[in-house]
């Protein structure tokens, strides 16, 4: 696994996915490092991180020769899903459409190889730092989790404890009633990758009458946020990138949606007891989860209630980026010289007219 700049080296879904590339592949013998490993490794976490990449690029060519003769609207949802991640990547890397269409099949399949290395490699890094960081963000600091929980070993996690138990507790299901929390503990209550806990939730506070009211806004969010784009030390500190920091070296101003699924999806991991990020692990059902929070985030349907909510994130993390700024302050130079200029264009407008 390659170091990174934060993490030192260390040796039911809402669409069908099954045939898709947008799903985890096998795992393979990592090569040497070069830059498409690195900005695998970005991808991952910004983007799309549960990707089987060869497969990905291999698809998208073959789907730009058939988009000559059909839209990509004829095809089905999970296609043009997969065809959207497809174009979002080959834009992010500048020449590589040009490698992959002048290159031979084993050369496509090379580079996706080095994509998945680097993101299956973050993932991993980001897996194993935030499994101890998260037990800082249990209680408030100064407090201490009763009964104590390992820094290493995961299985007294999930609902197996008392405070993890309540943060992975379901949405609307009451962990102080002992009936539902015997019955999560046991497994009896199963629960899916789209039956969100509560943790997601700003105060840890569910309104059923309005789900959107607090989700995706809690603080052990925006601490592991911090964590993985700014740097552990940020997570106590001021909000913005370091040098060294992932988001720096990859001059990410804003929070995307693929990153705030990945750190939800991180988080929610932390928490459980499973010891192995899998997509074959029906207990965390992680893969579910992540697709269930992207799906909701590329919903056209809920665009004006994501806008608000990536703005909200972008003002936290990243304060200085020209996306975040807020409105200028109406007792200041600069919104009269703003006010002035637009009074003369709208005297000029009319002077046309």
């Amino acid at each position: 696994m390659d170091s990174d700049e934060n993490h030192p080296s260390d040796s039911g879904p809402s669409r069908k996915r099954s045939s898709s590339a947008l799903q985890l592949g096998p795992r393979k013998k990592a090569t040497s490092s070069s830059p498409l490993v690195l900005h695998g490794r970005h991808f991952g976490r910004t983007v799309f991180a549960l990707c089987n990449y060869p497969a990905l690029l291999t698809a998208g060519i073959l789907r730009l020769k058939e988009l000559q003769d059909s839209p990509i609207e004829d095809y089905p949802a999970d296609v043009r899903c997969e065809h959207r991640v497809f174009v979002d990547l080959i834009n992010s890397y500048p020449g590589l459409l040009d490698r992959l269409t002048s290159g031979e099949e084993e050369d496509v399949i090379h580079i996706g190889e080095l994509l998945g290395k680097g993101a299956s490699g973050s993932r991993g890094d980001d897996t194993k730092t935030l499994k101890s960081a998260v037990l800082e963000w249990l209680v408030p600091r100064g407090q201490a989790v009763i009964p104590p929980l390992s820094q290493n070993i995961k299985s007294d996690r999930g609902f197996n404890h008392e405070v993890t138990g309540a943060l992975l507790c379901p949405a609307g299901l009451d962990w102080s009633n002992t009936a539902i929390k015997l019955g999560l503990k046991s497994g009896e209550t199963a629960v899916r990758g789209d039956q969100w806990p509560i943790f997601l939730y700003a105060g840890y506070e569910y309104d059923p009458e309005d789900p959107w009211k607090g989700l995706l806004k809690s603080d052990i969010l925006i601490c592991g946020f911090k964590h993985v784009f700014t740097s552990p030390s940020s997570v106590d500190k001021e909000p913005k990138a370091t040098h060294s920091s992932n988001a720096y070296l990859h001059g990410m101003k804003s929070v995307t949606k693929g990153s705030l699924a990945y750190i939800a999806t991180q988080v929610r991991f932390s928490l459980s007891s499973s010891s192995v990020f899998s997509r074959t692990d029906t207990v965390t059902d992680s893969e579910n989860f992540y697709h269930s929070i992207l799906d909701l985030l590329e919903d056209p349907d809920e665009s004006e209630e994501v806008i608000d909510l990536m703005t909200w994130w972008t003002r936290r993390i990243f304060p200085n980026s020209s996306s975040s700024q807020r409105d200028i302050s109406k007792n200041s130079a600069l919104f009269k010289i703003r006010a002035k200029r637009a009074t003369l264009q709208a005297r000029a407008n009319i002077n046309t007219t």
